[in-house]
């Protein structure tokens, strides 16, 4: 089944890679303010309080969120607790280039825990797409020089990306079932109000964590008051409600062309803003990236 792209679409789907390149950029910015746990459960704090009044017969006696909390508190786990705590640490050590950019290598890891995991068939394509997109990654990893891939020359922040994407890669594949999770699933408010209500217990358990393991501190000002309203109320709330419109009118398939754009306008958001200059293994890297993706997308699916 083919499907043509509106132009409202295209705007829906190009939002949240916009806002999550904004939320990498933000990331490091505001790295040295405040430990990156913690700034993952105040994001999602105030994202629970935005949307409670929204959502809040979810809570009710009887309702999904109680009868399947096994589901909600792993989706809790993975999308909530997990990715984002480890994107922020991620941006102590590496580039909002490079942490974007090995996120774009997640169609890899999403075919792999598929296939290991889900019981997903590989085919050629996918294989073919997943070696592209593995190349580009590598060629992220090794800063475009294979002295340094040779020597595992691997700065922090990437390994902890590649274990943020592998988290979200089984997120992904639990939400696959979403329609067995109740009625609390059928309307997005309430069904990421679920998520972060299980997310909030995970996230706060590292958090506090963070704050035991060794001494921690918070440079409170206006700027990061701020940084943080926006990176829960803009990449997190305001993203995945465009994102989900978005998927709804063009399928899965199409709308993952769009995540790739995330690396694209965070090169371009940290020319201006953090003065990091993209390099030339960059646009390479983005270009073996799409082209994988673009590969795997060419199978067809009995549904799409």
């Amino acid at each position: 089944m083919s499907t043509k792209l509106s132009p409202s679409t295209i705007i829906l789907l190009t939002i949240p890679p916009i806002l999550w390149a904004c939320n990498a950029i933000i990331g490091r910015l505001i790295a040295p303010m405040i430990p990156p746990v913690t700034l993952n459960f105040l994001r999602w704090v105030i994202a629970f309080i935005v949307l409670l009044p929204i959502a809040w017969s979810i809570f009710r006696v009887g309702s999904g969120v109680w009868l399947h909390k096994t589901q909600y508190a792993m989706l809790g786990l993975l999308g909530i607790g997990l990715y984002n705590a480890l994107q922020y640490l991620a941006l102590k050590s590496s580039s909002p280039i490079n942490v974007t950019l090995v996120a774009s290598g997640m169609p890899i890891w999403m075919m792999l825990v598929g296939a290991s995991f889900f019981g997903a068939a590989l085919q050629a394509k996918q294989i073919l797409g997943a070696i592209l997109s593995m190349l580009g990654v590598l060629l992220v990893l090794s800063r475009g020089e294979l002295q340094h891939l040779l020597e595992l020359h691997l700065v922090p922040g990437d390994l902890l990306m590649i274990l943020a994407t592998i988290a979200w890669s089984f997120y992904s594949w639990l939400l696959a079932g979403k329609s067995k999770l109740g009625e609390v699933s059928q309307q997005w408010a309430h069904f990421l109000l679920a998520q972060i209500s299980y997310g909030l217990v995970w996230s706060g358990l590292f958090a506090a964590a963070e704050w035991q393991h060794a001494q921690q501190h918070i440079d409170w000002s206006l700027q990061l008051i701020g940084a943080i309203i926006f990176v829960a109320i803009g990449p997190a709330i305001i993203a995945f409600r465009c994102w989900g419109a978005g998927v709804q009118r063009a399928g899965a398939n199409i709308a993952g062309f769009f995540v790739n754009l995330t690396p694209l306008f965070t090169a371009l958001l940290s020319t201006l803003v953090l003065n990091e200059t993209p390099h030339l293994y960059h646009a390479l890297a983005f270009i073996l990236i799409i082209g994988g993706i673009f590969v795997s997308a060419q199978i067809r699916r009995p549904n799409q």
